[in-house]
Protein backbone atom coordinates (compact mmCIF):
# COMPACT_ATOMS: atom_id res chain seq x y z
CA UNK A 1 0.00 0.00 0.00
CA UNK A 2 0.83 3.64 -0.60
CA UNK A 3 0.72 5.80 2.50
CA UNK A 4 -1.22 8.31 0.24
CA UNK A 5 -5.01 8.09 -0.81
CA UNK A 6 -5.25 5.97 -3.20
CA UNK A 7 -6.39 7.71 -6.87
CA UNK A 8 -9.48 8.78 -6.91
CA UNK A 9 -11.82 6.00 -8.89
CA UNK A 10 -15.39 5.79 -9.90
CA UNK A 11 -17.67 2.85 -8.50
CA UNK A 12 -17.12 0.43 -11.40
CA UNK A 13 -13.43 1.67 -11.66
CA UNK A 14 -11.20 -1.65 -10.89
CA UNK A 15 -8.32 -0.85 -8.12
CA UNK A 16 -4.99 -2.82 -7.86
CA UNK A 17 -3.21 -2.60 -4.47
CA UNK A 18 -0.34 -4.24 -3.08
CA UNK A 19 -0.64 -4.77 0.45
CA UNK A 20 2.36 -4.89 2.32
CA UNK A 21 1.82 -6.97 5.50
CA UNK A 22 2.57 -3.95 7.91
CA UNK A 23 1.98 -0.63 7.83
CA UNK A 24 4.87 2.01 6.91
CA UNK A 25 5.86 4.54 9.07
CA UNK A 26 3.94 7.51 7.12
CA UNK A 27 1.04 5.34 7.00
CA UNK A 28 1.11 4.78 10.97
CA UNK A 29 1.29 8.76 11.04
CA UNK A 30 -1.90 9.03 8.70
CA UNK A 31 -3.36 6.26 11.31
CA UNK A 32 -2.81 8.59 14.23
CA UNK A 33 -3.89 11.59 12.88
CA UNK A 34 -7.50 10.16 11.65
CA UNK A 35 -7.86 8.19 14.99
CA UNK A 36 -6.32 10.87 17.38
CA UNK A 37 -9.37 13.37 15.64
CA UNK A 38 -11.53 10.48 16.17
CA UNK A 39 -10.60 10.04 20.13
CA UNK A 40 -11.28 14.14 20.13
CA UNK A 41 -14.56 13.71 19.17
CA UNK A 42 -15.23 10.78 21.65
CA UNK A 43 -13.65 13.00 24.53
CA UNK A 44 -16.01 15.48 23.91
CA UNK A 45 -18.99 13.24 24.84
CA UNK A 46 -18.07 12.47 27.54
CA UNK A 47 -15.33 14.81 29.38
CA UNK A 48 -18.02 18.08 30.38
CA UNK A 49 -20.19 15.23 32.33
CA UNK A 50 -19.25 15.39 35.51
CA UNK A 51 -18.81 19.04 35.44
CA UNK A 52 -21.84 20.12 34.94
CA UNK A 53 -23.19 21.31 37.73
CA UNK A 54 -19.68 23.23 38.63
CA UNK A 55 -20.12 25.01 35.14
CA UNK A 56 -24.24 25.59 36.01
CA UNK A 57 -22.94 27.24 39.19
CA UNK A 58 -20.49 29.50 37.18
CA UNK A 59 -22.55 30.44 34.56
CA UNK A 60 -26.06 31.00 36.18
CA UNK A 61 -27.71 28.08 34.09
CA UNK A 62 -30.81 26.38 35.90
CA UNK A 63 -30.70 22.67 35.90
CA UNK A 64 -33.38 22.37 33.75
CA UNK A 65 -31.17 24.18 31.27
CA UNK A 66 -27.84 21.81 31.71
CA UNK A 67 -29.27 19.22 29.21
CA UNK A 68 -29.00 22.02 26.66
CA UNK A 69 -24.85 21.65 27.36
CA UNK A 70 -25.42 18.09 25.98
CA UNK A 71 -28.09 18.59 23.73
CA UNK A 72 -26.01 21.35 22.02
CA UNK A 73 -23.14 19.09 20.89
CA UNK A 74 -25.75 15.91 20.18
CA UNK A 75 -28.20 18.22 17.67
CA UNK A 76 -25.84 18.85 15.23
CA UNK A 77 -22.82 16.30 15.79
CA UNK A 78 -25.72 13.84 14.87
CA UNK A 79 -28.21 15.76 12.56
CA UNK A 80 -25.38 16.89 10.05
CA UNK A 81 -23.48 13.68 9.68
CA UNK A 82 -24.86 11.73 6.32
CA UNK A 83 -25.05 15.29 4.52
CA UNK A 84 -21.17 15.96 5.58
CA UNK A 85 -20.17 12.48 4.57
CA UNK A 86 -21.69 12.88 1.28
CA UNK A 87 -20.22 16.41 0.88
CA UNK A 88 -17.00 14.78 1.89
CA UNK A 89 -17.37 12.45 -0.83
CA UNK A 90 -18.25 15.13 -3.39
CA UNK A 91 -16.17 18.01 -2.73
CA UNK A 92 -12.96 17.01 -1.11
CA UNK A 93 -13.05 14.46 2.34
CA UNK A 94 -9.65 16.20 3.20
CA UNK A 95 -10.84 19.24 2.79
CA UNK A 96 -13.99 19.16 4.92
CA UNK A 97 -11.98 17.30 6.98
CA UNK A 98 -9.65 19.69 7.71
CA UNK A 99 -12.46 22.42 7.98
CA UNK A 100 -14.07 20.34 10.45
CA UNK A 101 -10.61 20.54 12.49
CA UNK A 102 -10.96 24.40 12.47
CA UNK A 103 -14.66 24.99 13.37
CA UNK A 104 -14.16 22.32 16.81
CA UNK A 105 -10.95 24.01 17.52
CA UNK A 106 -12.12 27.41 17.45
CA UNK A 107 -15.53 26.13 18.75
CA UNK A 108 -13.91 24.64 21.92
CA UNK A 109 -11.71 28.13 22.64
CA UNK A 110 -15.34 29.76 22.47
CA UNK A 111 -16.65 27.32 25.07
CA UNK A 112 -13.51 27.67 27.17
CA UNK A 113 -13.92 31.59 27.56
CA UNK A 114 -17.93 31.47 27.90
CA UNK A 115 -19.03 34.73 29.67
CA UNK A 116 -22.38 33.37 29.79
CA UNK A 117 -24.82 30.42 29.24
CA UNK A 118 -25.60 32.01 25.62
CA UNK A 119 -21.74 32.26 24.12
CA UNK A 120 -21.49 28.97 25.92
CA UNK A 121 -23.87 26.76 24.28
CA UNK A 122 -22.75 28.55 21.03
CA UNK A 123 -19.83 26.64 21.63
CA UNK A 124 -21.01 23.29 22.14
CA UNK A 125 -23.36 24.25 19.39
CA UNK A 126 -20.34 24.64 16.66
CA UNK A 127 -18.18 21.99 18.37
CA UNK A 128 -20.96 19.83 17.63
CA UNK A 129 -21.11 21.23 13.90
CA UNK A 130 -17.52 20.61 13.73
CA UNK A 131 -17.75 16.89 14.55
CA UNK A 132 -19.87 16.38 12.25
CA UNK A 133 -17.56 17.34 9.59
CA UNK A 134 -14.64 15.36 11.35
CA UNK A 135 -16.24 12.14 12.11
CA UNK A 136 -17.63 10.88 8.35
CA UNK A 137 -14.87 12.46 6.62
CA UNK A 138 -12.35 10.46 8.62
CA UNK A 139 -13.61 7.42 8.47
CA UNK A 140 -14.21 7.86 4.63
CA UNK A 141 -10.60 8.50 4.64
CA UNK A 142 -9.41 5.57 7.06
CA UNK A 143 -11.34 3.05 4.21
CA UNK A 144 -9.96 4.85 1.56
CA UNK A 145 -6.27 4.98 2.58
CA UNK A 146 -6.25 1.47 4.29
CA UNK A 147 -7.66 -1.19 1.89
CA UNK A 148 -9.71 -3.97 2.58
CA UNK A 149 -8.17 -6.76 3.81
CA UNK A 150 -5.51 -6.84 7.31
CA UNK A 151 -4.62 -3.48 7.02
CA UNK A 152 -8.32 -1.80 7.47
CA UNK A 153 -8.64 -4.19 9.94
CA UNK A 154 -6.19 -2.82 12.00
CA UNK A 155 -7.00 0.34 11.07
CA UNK A 156 -10.08 0.04 12.03
CA UNK A 157 -9.70 -1.86 15.52
CA UNK A 158 -7.05 0.83 16.17
CA UNK A 159 -10.00 3.28 15.51
CA UNK A 160 -12.58 1.38 17.69
CA UNK A 161 -10.31 0.92 20.53
CA UNK A 162 -9.66 4.22 20.94
CA UNK A 163 -13.38 5.73 20.35
CA UNK A 164 -14.24 3.55 23.23
CA UNK A 165 -11.45 4.74 25.42
CA UNK A 166 -12.56 7.84 24.52
CA UNK A 167 -15.77 7.50 26.39
CA UNK A 168 -14.17 6.05 29.15
CA UNK A 169 -11.20 8.11 29.85
CA UNK A 170 -13.19 11.25 29.43
CA UNK A 171 -15.45 10.44 32.05
CA UNK A 172 -12.68 9.88 34.79
CA UNK A 173 -10.20 12.87 33.47
CA UNK A 174 -13.49 14.79 33.43
CA UNK A 175 -13.60 14.53 37.10
CA UNK A 176 -9.76 15.35 37.85
CA UNK A 177 -9.66 18.31 35.64
CA UNK A 178 -12.85 19.78 37.07
CA UNK A 179 -11.56 19.08 40.62
CA UNK A 180 -8.28 20.83 39.92
CA UNK A 181 -8.12 23.65 37.36
CA UNK A 182 -12.05 23.87 36.83
CA UNK A 183 -14.36 23.29 34.31
CA UNK A 184 -13.38 25.79 31.56
CA UNK A 185 -9.96 23.46 31.42
CA UNK A 186 -12.39 20.31 29.97
CA UNK A 187 -12.76 22.62 26.79
CA UNK A 188 -9.31 23.56 27.18
CA UNK A 189 -8.01 20.35 26.36
CA UNK A 190 -10.24 20.01 23.44
CA UNK A 191 -8.79 22.91 22.22
CA UNK A 192 -4.91 21.89 22.56
CA UNK A 193 -6.12 18.49 21.06
CA UNK A 194 -6.79 20.55 17.76
CA UNK A 195 -3.50 22.80 17.99
CA UNK A 196 -1.70 18.85 18.01
CA UNK A 197 -3.95 17.48 15.23
CA UNK A 198 -4.39 19.92 12.99
CA UNK A 199 -0.74 20.65 11.33
CA UNK A 200 -0.04 17.08 11.21
CA UNK A 201 -3.16 16.56 9.25
CA UNK A 202 -2.63 19.52 6.41
CA UNK A 203 1.01 17.86 6.32
CA UNK A 204 0.16 14.13 6.05
CA UNK A 205 -3.42 13.69 4.40
CA UNK A 206 -4.00 14.06 0.60
CA UNK A 207 -7.13 14.80 -0.80
CA UNK A 208 -9.79 12.28 -1.68
CA UNK A 209 -13.13 11.74 -3.24
CA UNK A 210 -15.04 10.62 -6.21
CA UNK A 211 -14.25 11.75 -9.88
CA UNK A 212 -18.10 11.99 -10.65
CA UNK A 213 -19.72 15.21 -9.33
CA UNK A 214 -23.43 14.75 -9.36
CA UNK A 215 -26.22 17.45 -8.31
CA UNK A 216 -25.78 17.40 -4.02
CA UNK A 217 -29.56 16.05 -3.35
CA UNK A 218 -30.78 19.10 -1.30
CA UNK A 219 -34.26 17.58 -0.73
CA UNK A 220 -33.07 14.74 0.74
CA UNK A 221 -30.44 16.32 2.62
CA UNK A 222 -33.01 18.54 4.26
CA UNK A 223 -35.57 15.76 5.13
CA UNK A 224 -32.85 13.52 6.95
CA UNK A 225 -31.16 16.25 8.88
CA UNK A 226 -33.88 17.52 9.81
CA UNK A 227 -35.39 14.13 10.60
CA UNK A 228 -32.32 13.24 13.00
CA UNK A 229 -32.13 16.59 14.47
CA UNK A 230 -35.90 16.43 15.71
CA UNK A 231 -35.10 12.63 16.65
CA UNK A 232 -32.12 13.56 18.41
CA UNK A 233 -33.51 16.47 20.11
CA UNK A 234 -36.72 14.72 21.04
CA UNK A 235 -34.73 11.07 23.17
CA UNK A 236 -32.00 13.76 24.36
CA UNK A 237 -34.46 16.06 26.24
CA UNK A 238 -36.61 13.55 27.39
CA UNK A 239 -33.58 11.94 29.02
CA UNK A 240 -32.43 15.17 30.53
CA UNK A 241 -35.98 15.36 31.99
CA UNK A 242 -36.60 11.56 32.61
CA UNK A 243 -39.87 11.35 31.31
CA UNK A 244 -41.57 12.24 27.43
CA UNK A 245 -43.42 14.55 28.66
CA UNK A 246 -44.03 18.26 27.50
CA UNK A 247 -45.90 18.94 24.20
CA UNK A 248 -41.97 19.76 22.46
CA UNK A 249 -41.02 15.97 23.02
CA UNK A 250 -43.82 14.37 21.35
CA UNK A 251 -43.99 16.68 18.07
CA UNK A 252 -40.13 16.15 18.01
CA UNK A 253 -40.84 12.66 17.77
CA UNK A 254 -43.86 12.70 15.36
CA UNK A 255 -42.05 15.21 13.15
CA UNK A 256 -39.20 13.55 13.00
CA UNK A 257 -40.63 10.13 11.97
CA UNK A 258 -42.70 12.15 9.21
CA UNK A 259 -39.18 13.46 8.10
CA UNK A 260 -37.92 9.87 7.58
CA UNK A 261 -40.34 8.80 5.99
CA UNK A 262 -40.39 11.68 3.98
CA UNK A 263 -36.56 11.24 2.82
CA UNK A 264 -37.29 7.66 1.94
CA UNK A 265 -39.73 8.53 -0.02
CA UNK A 266 -37.65 11.44 -1.87
CA UNK A 267 -34.68 9.07 -2.41
CA UNK A 268 -36.84 6.29 -4.03
CA UNK A 269 -37.68 9.07 -6.66
CA UNK A 270 -34.88 11.10 -7.30
CA UNK A 271 -32.10 10.45 -9.81
CA UNK A 272 -29.16 10.97 -7.58
CA UNK A 273 -29.89 10.58 -4.22
CA UNK A 274 -27.75 11.03 -1.33
CA UNK A 275 -28.16 7.54 -0.17
CA UNK A 276 -28.79 4.92 -2.86
CA UNK A 277 -32.06 2.68 -1.12
CA UNK A 278 -30.08 -0.28 -2.77
CA UNK A 279 -27.31 0.72 -0.47
CA UNK A 280 -29.39 0.15 2.19
CA UNK A 281 -30.83 -2.79 0.46
CA UNK A 282 -27.34 -4.61 1.12
CA UNK A 283 -27.18 -7.46 3.64
CA UNK A 284 -23.90 -6.02 5.02
CA UNK A 285 -24.90 -2.70 5.06
CA UNK A 286 -28.57 -2.95 6.95
CA UNK A 287 -27.69 -5.60 9.38
CA UNK A 288 -24.12 -4.37 10.37
CA UNK A 289 -26.16 -1.24 11.21
CA UNK A 290 -28.36 -2.86 13.67
CA UNK A 291 -25.47 -4.50 15.16
CA UNK A 292 -23.95 -1.02 15.25
CA UNK A 293 -26.98 0.76 16.83
CA UNK A 294 -27.85 -1.92 19.29
CA UNK A 295 -24.51 -2.67 20.98
CA UNK A 296 -23.80 1.63 21.48
CA UNK A 297 -27.69 1.93 22.53
CA UNK A 298 -27.45 -0.88 25.41
CA UNK A 299 -23.40 -0.19 26.39
CA UNK A 300 -24.15 3.63 26.75
CA UNK A 301 -26.63 2.64 28.84
CA UNK A 302 -25.21 0.15 30.84
CA UNK A 303 -22.50 2.58 31.78
CA UNK A 304 -25.43 5.17 32.81
CA UNK A 305 -27.22 3.09 35.01
CA UNK A 306 -24.05 1.61 36.81
CA UNK A 307 -23.17 5.26 37.15
CA UNK A 308 -26.03 5.69 39.52
CA UNK A 309 -25.93 2.44 40.84
CA UNK A 310 -22.27 2.48 42.06
CA UNK A 311 -22.75 6.21 43.69
CA UNK A 312 -26.72 5.69 45.43
CA UNK A 313 -26.91 2.23 45.96
CA UNK A 314 -23.06 1.27 46.89
CA UNK A 315 -21.72 4.70 47.94
CA UNK A 316 -19.16 5.44 46.23
CA UNK A 317 -17.34 8.51 45.68
CA UNK A 318 -16.97 9.97 42.34
CA UNK A 319 -12.96 9.38 42.40
CA UNK A 320 -13.96 5.33 42.74
CA UNK A 321 -16.41 5.40 40.10
CA UNK A 322 -14.55 6.63 37.83
CA UNK A 323 -11.95 3.65 38.47
CA UNK A 324 -14.50 0.63 37.92
CA UNK A 325 -14.78 2.76 34.53
CA UNK A 326 -11.38 3.33 34.72
CA UNK A 327 -10.72 -0.88 34.53
CA UNK A 328 -13.26 -0.90 31.99
CA UNK A 329 -11.23 1.22 29.74
CA UNK A 330 -8.23 -1.01 29.88
CA UNK A 331 -10.22 -3.81 29.45
CA UNK A 332 -11.44 -2.12 26.14
CA UNK A 333 -7.82 -1.24 24.81
CA UNK A 334 -6.82 -5.03 25.73
CA UNK A 335 -9.43 -6.20 23.56
CA UNK A 336 -8.55 -3.79 20.57
CA UNK A 337 -5.12 -5.28 20.71
CA UNK A 338 -6.20 -8.40 19.18
CA UNK A 339 -9.67 -7.65 17.84
CA UNK A 340 -8.17 -7.56 14.39
CA UNK A 341 -6.70 -11.00 14.37
CA UNK A 342 -9.75 -12.42 15.67
CA UNK A 343 -11.42 -10.38 12.64
CA UNK A 344 -9.17 -11.68 9.98
CA UNK A 345 -9.01 -15.51 11.68
CA UNK A 346 -13.69 -15.90 11.61
CA UNK A 347 -14.40 -12.90 9.90
CA UNK A 348 -16.56 -9.63 10.32
CA UNK A 349 -19.91 -11.70 10.40
CA UNK A 350 -19.56 -14.55 12.46
CA UNK A 351 -17.29 -11.86 15.06
CA UNK A 352 -20.22 -9.38 15.28
CA UNK A 353 -22.94 -11.85 15.79
CA UNK A 354 -20.38 -13.44 18.85
CA UNK A 355 -19.24 -10.46 20.57
CA UNK A 356 -23.24 -9.34 20.37
CA UNK A 357 -23.88 -12.51 22.18
CA UNK A 358 -21.19 -12.20 24.48
CA UNK A 359 -22.04 -8.44 25.29
CA UNK A 360 -25.37 -9.44 26.12
CA UNK A 361 -24.16 -12.71 28.64
CA UNK A 362 -22.27 -10.25 30.70
CA UNK A 363 -24.41 -7.85 30.96
CA UNK A 364 -26.65 -10.63 32.38
CA UNK A 365 -23.88 -11.54 34.51
CA UNK A 366 -24.81 -7.78 36.23
CA UNK A 367 -28.12 -8.55 37.40
CA UNK A 368 -26.35 -10.43 40.07
CA UNK A 369 -25.57 -6.85 41.72
CA UNK A 370 -26.94 -6.09 45.19
CA UNK A 371 -26.44 -3.96 48.24
CA UNK A 372 -23.14 -5.60 49.64
CA UNK A 373 -19.27 -4.72 49.20
CA UNK A 374 -19.08 -7.90 46.62
CA UNK A 375 -21.20 -6.13 44.01
CA UNK A 376 -18.32 -3.85 43.31
CA UNK A 377 -16.10 -6.55 42.09
CA UNK A 378 -18.87 -8.40 39.91
CA UNK A 379 -19.81 -4.77 38.45
CA UNK A 380 -16.25 -4.57 37.67
CA UNK A 381 -15.30 -7.64 36.82
CA UNK A 382 -18.92 -8.04 34.23
CA UNK A 383 -18.81 -4.82 32.66
CA UNK A 384 -15.24 -4.89 31.53
CA UNK A 385 -15.82 -7.90 30.13
CA UNK A 386 -18.89 -6.52 28.47
CA UNK A 387 -17.19 -4.21 26.68
CA UNK A 388 -14.49 -6.08 25.55
CA UNK A 389 -17.19 -7.53 23.46
CA UNK A 390 -18.80 -4.50 22.78
CA UNK A 391 -15.18 -3.04 21.28
CA UNK A 392 -15.76 -6.51 19.37
CA UNK A 393 -18.92 -5.46 17.87
CA UNK A 394 -17.70 -2.05 17.04
CA UNK A 395 -14.75 -2.80 14.74
CA UNK A 396 -16.91 -5.99 13.24
CA UNK A 397 -20.19 -3.92 12.28
CA UNK A 398 -17.69 -1.26 10.53
CA UNK A 399 -15.86 -3.41 8.26
CA UNK A 400 -19.29 -5.02 8.12
CA UNK A 401 -20.71 -2.03 6.98
CA UNK A 402 -17.86 -0.49 4.69
CA UNK A 403 -16.93 -3.96 2.80
CA UNK A 404 -17.48 -4.42 -0.55
CA UNK A 405 -18.60 -0.33 -0.76
CA UNK A 406 -16.72 1.20 -3.51
CA UNK A 407 -14.54 4.21 -2.96
CA UNK A 408 -16.65 6.45 -4.12
CA UNK A 409 -19.73 5.94 -1.60
CA UNK A 410 -17.19 5.50 1.34
CA UNK A 411 -18.46 8.55 2.69
CA UNK A 412 -22.24 7.59 1.86
CA UNK A 413 -21.51 4.50 4.27
CA UNK A 414 -19.45 5.85 6.88
CA UNK A 415 -21.59 8.54 7.29
CA UNK A 416 -24.20 5.21 8.00
CA UNK A 417 -22.25 3.88 9.90
CA UNK A 418 -21.18 7.38 12.01
CA UNK A 419 -24.68 8.48 12.29
CA UNK A 420 -25.75 4.76 13.91
CA UNK A 421 -23.31 5.68 16.57
CA UNK A 422 -24.39 8.87 17.36
CA UNK A 423 -28.12 7.49 17.51
CA UNK A 424 -27.59 4.93 19.25
CA UNK A 425 -25.34 6.75 21.92
CA UNK A 426 -28.57 9.32 22.13
CA UNK A 427 -31.29 6.51 22.26
CA UNK A 428 -30.46 4.33 24.70
CA UNK A 429 -30.66 6.07 28.00
CA UNK A 430 -34.17 7.82 27.46
CA UNK A 431 -35.40 4.89 25.84
CA UNK A 432 -34.14 2.64 29.13
CA UNK A 433 -32.31 4.40 31.54
CA UNK A 434 -35.29 6.02 33.07
CA UNK A 435 -36.60 3.03 34.28
CA UNK A 436 -34.04 3.03 36.65
CA UNK A 437 -35.33 6.06 38.64
CA UNK A 438 -38.50 5.61 37.91
CA UNK A 439 -38.94 2.00 40.04
CA UNK A 440 -39.82 1.42 43.58
CA UNK A 441 -36.21 1.93 44.14
CA UNK A 442 -32.65 2.06 42.27
CA UNK A 443 -31.84 -0.93 43.03
CA UNK A 444 -35.02 -2.76 41.28
CA UNK A 445 -35.01 -0.12 38.09
CA UNK A 446 -31.48 -1.23 37.75
CA UNK A 447 -31.78 -4.81 37.19
CA UNK A 448 -34.93 -4.30 35.40
CA UNK A 449 -32.81 -1.95 32.97
CA UNK A 450 -30.09 -4.74 32.68
CA UNK A 451 -32.72 -7.50 32.02
CA UNK A 452 -34.29 -5.49 29.26
CA UNK A 453 -30.84 -4.84 28.15
CA UNK A 454 -29.48 -8.31 28.06
CA UNK A 455 -32.75 -9.47 26.24
CA UNK A 456 -32.41 -6.92 23.59
CA UNK A 457 -28.23 -7.10 22.69
CA UNK A 458 -29.48 -11.31 22.80
CA UNK A 459 -32.17 -10.84 20.59
CA UNK A 460 -30.52 -8.64 17.50
CA UNK A 461 -27.55 -11.29 18.21
CA UNK A 462 -30.03 -13.85 16.70
CA UNK A 463 -31.24 -11.55 14.30
CA UNK A 464 -28.60 -10.60 12.84
CA UNK A 465 -26.90 -14.33 12.77
CA UNK A 466 -30.04 -15.00 10.62
CA UNK A 467 -29.85 -11.51 8.23
CA UNK A 468 -26.41 -12.26 7.85
CA UNK A 469 -26.36 -16.26 7.18
CA UNK A 470 -24.33 -17.59 4.28
CA UNK A 471 -20.88 -16.78 3.07
CA UNK A 472 -19.07 -14.76 5.71
CA UNK A 473 -18.59 -11.19 5.72
CA UNK A 474 -14.77 -10.26 5.56
CA UNK A 475 -13.38 -7.10 7.00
Amino acid sequence: MTTEAPAPTTATTPVTRVTPPHLTPRAKLVLFVLCAAQFMVALDFSVLNVALPVLGRDLGMSHSALQWAVTAFALPSGGFLLLFGRIGDLYGRRRLFVSGLLLFGAASVLATFAWDPASFLAGRALQGVGAAAIVPTGMSLLTTTFPEGPQRDRALGISGTLLSLGFTIGMVLGGVLTDTLGWRSTMGLLALCTLIVLPLALTLLTESRTTERPRLDVPGAATVTGGLLALIYALSTAAERGSFGGVDVPVALVAGAALLVAFVVVESRTAEPLISLAMLRRRTVAWGNLGGLVTFAMMSTVVFVLTLYLQDVLDLSAFQTGLVFGVQGVASAVAGTFAARVVGRYGARRTLVGSLLGQGVFVAALLGVGTGGWSVWLATVAVSLASMCHLGAIISYGLTVTSGVPNAEQGLATGLLTSTQQVGLTIGIPLLGVLATTGPDLLTGTRLVLAINASIVLATAAAVALGLRGRPTRG
